[in-house]
């Protein structure tokens, strides 16, 4: 398979098939699950296709043990490795190995040879094609693509400096998305370890009831705190606090599918998100409208998945539509993230729910309604508020810069890919805005 733009490549740019510019090409393996040693305490990453979201991946869900790789397919795979995932809902998806890691058989590992090309460089151009790859998957139920399609793809390829100033940039773009990334999950590390020591271990309370100044906490904060506990059916919580549903501090509504004929990819209508699929880190990225939307959820609200995997969430940052896989909670008292840490805090309870459908596991609107959680008292929620608020704005801010970055890079690739754009015309501004 050639580029489409075959006239557009640049003297001194040439086509070769990936295999060409790859020490080797390969799969993983996933060790047999009946042997549960070779999944604990294992020393090597095991990247998973969902794993791949078109960025360096520095660690895995799961991890492997030597002897699971010794007595399977499995194989460890220097850093810099390019993986592309091959099957179902995931094919295309691409990563690259920060260190030597494992993957499952579902995926294409490429280890490119650096004498003949910028590793860097193949990702890019594999994100660039990725649409004609998705063109080209067969298989009737799902997508597949196969280790020859990828070794025979052709691909065009410039002299190796001008290979790695192009990686240079797209990277440079890609590498400061990452480092928000990275800020963001350290501030929500932050804002939910707070929240458990207030609301789940209830720190200060125990100290209080022990005499006890709360660490790390101002006089006037530690006195919204009560020194005694009381029992509910939650067990003990803090005197005071009450034992309530979701519905009694919430306002839920539930996603319902409009027509798939309502559905665009131009950006027309609000944006939809029929489950969890767009999920992002905090917030859903937006890939499908939807120009008659049933139901609506508003900034801000959390968005909860209804069905597998039951419990996980994202927050609105915007008005958009939800289908039936999604539910959009808002406190009817403005309490700023409060919500979206309790429901953080409460992630593993909503696991009973996984096997309530026929097919997939699903929560109703009952469900989450009827949802037991205790409630601290209105003042306690906004000194949360007070701490938590401008990690979370902050977050938001990250977010948003990414995402202008994302659309950068998103704009460049394609001619950066081409040779319809040099280097040396994009280096300048694209370092200042990285």
């Amino acid at each position: 398979m050639r580029s489409d733009r075959v006239d557009a490549v640049p003297a001194g740019w040439g086509f070769r098939p990936v295999a060409a510019v790859c020490e080797r090409i390969t799969s993983g393996g996933t060790p047999s699950r009946a042997i549960r040693e070779y999944y604990t305490a294992g020393e090597w990453p095991w990247v998973k296709t969902q794993e791949l979201q078109d960025c360096w991946i520095a660690d895995t869900e799961e991890h492997i043990n030597e002897a699971a790789v010794e007595q399977s397919s499995a194989k460890v795979l220097p850093a810099n490795t390019v993986l592309l995932a091959l099957y179902g809902a995931t094919a295309g998806q691409l990563g690259i190995l920060r260190r030597p890691m494992t993957c499952n058989q579902a995926c294409c590992a490429m280890v490119v040879d650096t004498t003949m090309a910028d590793y860097r460089y193949l990702f890019y151009q594999l994100l660039h094609h990725r649409s004609q790859l998705k063109r080209l998957a067969s298989g009737a139920a799902q997508q597949n693509l196969s280790g020859q399609l990828i070794r025979s793809l052709e691909l065009p390829f410039p002299p190796l400096v001008e290979q790695r100033a192009i990686a240079r940039v797209l990277g440079s773009l890609d590498g400061k998305i990452e480092l928000n990334r990275r800020m963001n999950e350290t501030l929500e590390a932050m804002a939910q370890a707070i929240f458990k020591s207030w609301f789940v271990d209830f720190d200060p309370v125990r100290a209080k009831a022990e005499g006890r100044q709360p660490e790390g906490m101002d006089a006037a904060t530690a006195a919204l705190f009560p020194d005694s506990f009381e029992e509910s059916r939650l067990g003990a919580i803090p005197r005071g606090w009450t034992e309530g549903t979701l519905v009694g501090i919430c306002s839920i509504t539930m996603g319902q599918s409009p027509p798939g004929s309502t559905y665009n990819e131009d950006g027309d209508g609000l944006p939809f998100y029929q489950g969890n699929r767009d999920f992002g880190f905090r917030f859903p990225a937006r890939r499908i409208w939807c120009t008659q939307p049933s139901r609506l959820a508003q900034a801000g609200d959390v968005l909860l998945s209804v069905r597998a995997p039951v419990g996980d969430l994202n927050v609105a940052s915007e008005e958009c539509a939800i289908g039936r896989g999604l539910a959009a909670l808002r406190l009817r008292e403005e309490h700023g993230s409060f919500l979206y840490y309790l429901l953080k805090a409460t992630s593993g309870t909503w696991e009973v729910f996984e096997g309530e459908g026929t097919v997939f596991g699903a929560a109703t609107k009952q469900d989450v309604a009827e949802f037991v959680v205790s409630v601290p008292p209105s003042t306690m929620r906004c000194a949360f508020n007070r701490i938590v608020g401008p990690m979370d704005d902050h977050v938001a801010l990250n977010e948003a810069e990414s995402r202008t970055l994302a659309a950068i890079r998103d704009a460049l690739l394609p001619k950066l890919m081409s040779g319809e754009v040099r280097v040396r015309d994009v280096e300048p501004a694209v370092g200042g805005a990285a």
